[in-house]
């Protein structure tokens, strides 16, 4: 896309002012990246759109209240993440988020685009990676929210077997992927306890 602003500061303002090229060259610059970092959060496509969708809203409805010399950039993953947290707290309000994973999750927050697309490819790689039962049964809790017990009845194994698999899991990911995988694992499946 051709360049229509001069610098940073120059869009910033146009996009204060109001001005639809601005909101345009926002939505073009950033969209995709955008939800392709909020898919790694919510692993929902649709879910993922809706979540963009409501940043860059947010974003117009306030523009008069933007700094004129702040990054953009982080500014929209930081506001993509924050929508993801209010979205996942409205669903699952239930669950309370631990501060230790709420530090974790920032961390992770704040690394740049690239690192976050590296990070979401590698989880994945290294989830695709593990034994067959182990793997099957690691999603079928994580990603598709069952019970350990939901879970015996549908493989037709004990709940210990589920339970070993699962703890199997959290300890290959955590040796392959290190202590800061604990948050991103917490974002991409909601797990709000490690095994």
């Amino acid at each position: 896309m051709q360049q229509v602003f001069k610098n940073d500061t120059d869009f910033i303002k146009s996009l204060k002012n109001g001005e639809p090229k601005a909101y345009t060259h926002l939505v073009d610059s950033f969209h995709h990246k955008l939800c392709i970092y909020a898919f790694g959060l919510t692993n929902d496509h649709d879910y993922s759109e809706d979540i963009v969708q409501n940043v860059f809203i947010n974003i117009w409805k306030k523009r008069e209240q933007l700094k004129d010399d702040f990054s953009i950039k982080n500014y929209l993953y930081r506001s993509v993440y924050n929508e993801f947290i209010d979205q996942y707290r409205k669903k699952k309000s239930v669950i309370e988020l631990e501060k230790k994973y709420i530090d974790a999750l920032s961390s992770i927050v704040e690394e740049d685009e690239n690192s976050l697309d590296r990070l979401i490819t590698i989880v994945n790689q290294e989830i695709e990676n593990l034994p067959p039962k182990c793997k099957q049964t690691f999603l079928l809790s994580k990603k598709d929210g069952l019970t350990n017990i939901e879970i015996a009845e549908y493989l037709n194994v004990s709940i210990k077997s589920v339970e070993a698999h699962i703890t199997k899991a959290f300890s290959i990911l955590r040796k392959v992927l290190g202590e800061k995988m604990q948050g991103f694992l917490f974002l991409l499946f909601g797990v709000h306890k490690i095994e």
